[in-house]
């Protein structure tokens, strides 16, 4: 048995006092994606989103220490005119994915959604991903997404 085998996984809330940590996955996934620049975010932002309602940020700890996350932002569709939950971001952090902490965290967002529709999206290069949220029973649809920087109009 290997050792991320025996680890129990526990999922909490991230609180304001988890700023710093929420701040330094959120780095790693955007260093893991080649994306570094676009975290512009400060952990001190992080304190005051994490206590806005809208706001979902589950960790997941082994042994005390976080190993991954997921976040989402609950917010109005305008087509359908009830609420959805738009998740941003999932990640595990190397040495404990493939033990099942992904699903935990997409499982434990589900059951807090409610009947709520979780809607996200993901490079269409990253099969890995893909497969996973298949095996989830996701729809995957391919679809472009566009950015209108503020600096650019």
């Amino acid at each position: 048995m290997t050792e991320q085998a025996r680890l129990e996984i526990v999922l909490r809330d991230a609180t304001p006092d988890d700023a710093k940590t929420v701040h330094a996955l959120i780095s790693e996934i955007a260093a893991h994606q080649a994306q570094s620049a676009s975290v512009t975010v400060t952990a001190e932002q992080w304190a005051g989103y994490l206590e806005r309602p809208e706001i979902t940020v589950l960790l997941a700890e082994a042994d005390g220490e976080p190993v991954g996350y997921v976040s989402a932002v609950r917010r109005l569709h305008l087509w359908s005119g009830s609420d959805i939950v738009a998740l941003d971001d999932l990640y595990v952090r190397p040495g404990h994915r493939d033990a099942g902490v992904g699903r935990l965290l997409m499982t434990e967002l589900a059951k807090r959604s409610g009947d709520l529709t979780i809607t996200w999206g993901v490079q269409p290069d990253n099969d890995a991903a893909i497969r996973f949220y298949r095996r989830l029973g996701a729809t995957v649809r391919a679809k472009v997404m566009c950015a209108w920087p503020a600096g650019r109009r």
